[in-house]
């Protein structure tokens, strides 16, 4: 019996990049400020948004 790949279920793929992404949050939030601040929680959307399309073509 084969495996599924695990990159199929669209709730993991998600979840994948919200744990980044709050990651990214929680260290922007208490270590960095201003500017930096700002550019860190933007690597967090972008983590968030592009991380679960990335992990769709690794499982097509």
């Amino acid at each position: 019996m084969a495996q599924q790949n695990p990159f199929t279920n669209p709730a993991i793929r998600y979840a994948i990049g919200l744990s980044g992404a709050l990651v990214i949050a929680f260290v922007a939030y208490s270590f960095l400020d201003g500017t930096t601040q700002l550019i860190a929680y933007a690597i967090a959307v972008l983590d968030l948004l592009v991380t679960p399309q990335i992990l769709k073509q690794v499982s097509a």
